[in-house]
């Protein structure tokens, strides 16, 4: 197959009495191996007057034979006009061995004219991916973007990372979250549908309405009225060949069995629902009854309608189908040596602290939702490994150790991977804000709204975006939702609110002028702490207390460990501000819960009992379109009253090998607990791994 690229531009630079035109024309055509490989650069450079000019290319060729090409290049070009322009431009372009082509160009240009002025400007054109076949080789068009990629393949080993600590946790749902153990051996009725085209819905968020979810456990599922829900378990689902379950088919009465013993009903009622809070969204629904009706049936009533009853029960955390047998003869499945479950892999083994290694279920069920003539699972083993901190972590991406790293909050560590390992996929989302603030609002000062709004027009969070996030993050406002169709934009707001979310720090001043906080001999006005918790972004945080600073108020930052953090919001120890979060592309019905006066999640401490109404309301809606409706309001009745001060949604990467294919950043699984069970829709490219020595 040919690839033929033609560019051609023409700047212009001025400096005062004179002119420098540049005109650059590259022709490149690449060619498989065993032809050729023809580069031609032309460049003409006319400068008015005495002209230096010096270029350097460099270029590494490395030929895989049978397969592709590999093309480094750096161009650097510096015209000097004595006593009055230096240009420089640098292009970088990077051929990837096998599919993809990726070109990346960085052009800086300083020009400076001794005693009068100094321009620097900066373009950075947009990486272009252009699919390259090699012949004899089997490509596919995935369904759910539209990109060309190598056909499906079985065999082979992904090795995704753990988070530090990720080996140590549960593996029973009624205690605790276990979904980064069980995933992918153990299922629950439903799923994110992997088949959906990411145009509609891009599976990065932590929450799926209905129609996005497909039966997994479940075949299909109906409610014929608001109290009732009906699941048609599948057919043909066995248990793992492993005791006590030896591989039995699955049943309605293994799936009632799970949600008896989660919600304290049947014969677990002695022992009452899942003592963990994190279980509150199924253990508050208010069911009236479960009951299996045959083999493959299973009939839920409820005393009132609950919308979220059937999203909750297909895809919660907490609704894994855990094996029956194994919980009579020990109790719980506590330890994973005894876990068996339906789903694709099977855990084999688990190295505390570094390691957890899941097998291929050679007798799963499932096909691929894009491929649906694919038996799933493609790879034949998982190797889950665990790194204590992110510098190892990087470094075993680099080396080729790792596939894949979900979730790198740190855009230094992201940008310099980038700039030695340029072929690693680094696809971003904008998954929340991690940098903004709860003040307490029962108590002084922040219990007077024009403070908190002060405190927010403080910020020049655009500045920030720009400098610290290098133009990665978002500045645009939000409230607490970040989902599609639960919150109202930016932009729609009433002009009244928006003031209050712009810079504008002159204005600052006046408000805390006028809430009676004028500034004192040394420049103060107030004192407060800002309580910081793990996984907020503490960098962001110190350069929003030097702009507080700016409008006289003293910020002192105290960093809280994890339990410090949750024992604090537990028991609500917050006099001063305490890090948050918002814009949040998590479950919206869950978190419009999180702004009742009662809810641990209150981190501003309000006291509203209008809020607790509204959210009462929405939780009742009978409708999607009404609950929609009713969080949207209460959404924007708390960002009307400048609840918390907003921070940035900084970016979060999901960073992957070349080799592994299928995945393309989606996040979601991993925020509903399906972590594992997605790596049985991922294969490796086998003649791509190799051709790059690993």
């Amino acid at each position: 197959m040919l690839l033929a690229v033609v560019v051609a531009c023409t700047e212009t630079v001025e400096v005062p009495g004179e002119t420098v035109v540049v005109e650059k024309v590259v022709t490149e055509t690449v060619e498989v191996p065993g032809e050729t490989v023809v580069k031609e650069v032309v460049k003409e450079v006319q400068v008015p007057g005495e002209t230096v000019v010096v270029e350097k290319v460099v270029t590494e060729t490395v030929e895989v034979p049978g397969e592709t090409v590999v093309v480094k290049e750096e161009v650097v070009k510096t015209v000097e006009v004595p006593g009055e322009t230096v240009t420089v431009e640098v292009v970088k372009e990077v051929m990837v061995p096998g599919e993809t082509v990726v070109v990346e160009k960085e052009v800086v240009k300083t020009v400076e004219v001794p005693g009068e002025t100094v321009v620097v400007t900066k373009e950075v054109a947009v990486p272009v991916e252009v699919v390259r076949e090699v012949p004899g080789k089997n490509y596919v068009t995935d369904p759910t973007t539209g990109k060309v990629v190598s056909a499906p393949e079985y065999g082979g080993t992904i090795t995704p990372w753990a988070g530090a600590g990720w080996t140590q946790f549960a593996s029973d749902p009624y205690f605790a979250y276990p979904h980064v153990k069980i995933s992918g051996v153990n299922e629950k009725l439903g799923i994110p549908n992997w088949g959906i085209d990411r145009d509609v819905w891009d599976l990065t968020a932590a929450y799926y309405p209905e129609s996005y979810m497909i039966g997994l456990l479940a075949e299909s599922w109906e409610r014929p009225d608001p109290l009732t829900i009906i699941f048609n378990i599948r057919k043909g689902v066995n248990w793992h060949n492993k005791a006590p379950m030896n591989g039995r088919e699955l049943t309605a009465d293994d799936v009632l069995y799970n949600f008896h013993r989660m919600l304290g009903m049947g014969d677990f009622a002695d022992a009452g629902p899942s003592p963990f809070g994190g279980a509150n969204q199924l253990t508050g629904i208010p069911f009236e009854s479960i009951t299996a009706t045959d083999k493959y049936s299973m009939v839920v009533k409820l005393k009132e309608p609950y919308l979220d009853a059937l999203g909750v029960m297909l895809g919660n955390h907490f609704t894994f189908i855990m094996p029956p047998e194994v919980i009579e003869q020990h109790g719980d499945t506590q330890d994973w040596r005894n876990l068996v479950g339906t789903g694709p892999f099977e855990l084999t083994d688990v190295v505390d602290g570094s390691s957890m290694t899941y097998v291929k279920n050679p007798d799963y069920y499932g096909f691929d939702e894009k491929y649906p003539q694919n038996r799933l699972p493609y790879v034949d083993q998982l190797k889950v490994q665990e790194f204590p901190e992110l510098a190892s972590v990087i470094a075993a991406l680099r080396s080729g150790k790792l596939d894949y790293i979900h979730y790198v909050p740190d855009l230094d560590a992201v940008l310099s991977l980038k700039r030695t390992n340029p072929e690693i996929a680094t696809p971003s989302i904008l998954f929340r804000s991690q940098s903004s603030f709860a003040p307490n609002l029962s108590v002084p000062p922040f219990d007077d709204i024009n403070v908190r709004r002060a405190m927010q027009m403080a910020l020049d969070n655009e500045t920030a975006v720009a400098t610290y996030w290098k133009g990665q993050a978002d500045a645009t406002p939000y409230g607490y939702q970040g989902v599609k169709g639960y919150y109202i934009p930016f932009e729609e707001w009433d002009e009244e609110v928006k003031q209050y979310y712009r810079y504008d720090p002159e204005a600052a001043e006046k408000l805390l002028d006028e809430a009676g906080h004028p500034r004192g001999s040394d420049g103060i006005r107030f004192k407060t702490t800002l309580q910081m918790g793990p996984n907020l972004v503490l960098d962001f945080a110190e350069i929003a207390t030097a702009y507080w600073a700016e409008i006289g108020v003293d910020v002192k930052i105290e960093v809280l460990t994890q339990a410090e953090s949750i024992e604090r919001r537990d028991s609500r120890i917050n006099k001063g501000m305490v890090g948050s979060v918002g814009g949040s592309l998590y479950d919206p019905v869950a978190f419009v819960g999180h702004l009742r006066s009662d809810s641990t999640w209150n981190r501003g401490i309000h006291q509203w009992p209008e809020v607790d109404a509204m959210v009462d309301a929405a939780l009742a809606a009978t409708t999607i379109e009404e609950q929609q409706r009713l969080i949207k309001e209460a959404d924007m009745y708390m960002i009307e009253k400048n609840w918390q001060i907003w921070g940035p949604r900084n970016p979060t990467f999901m960073l992957a090998q070349p080799w592994l294919i299928g995945y393309n950043g989606e996040l979601g699984h991993w925020a509903v607990g399906d972590m594992w069970t997605i790596h049985s829709r991922l294969w490796i490219d086998s003649e791509l791994k190799a051709a790059m020595g690993r």
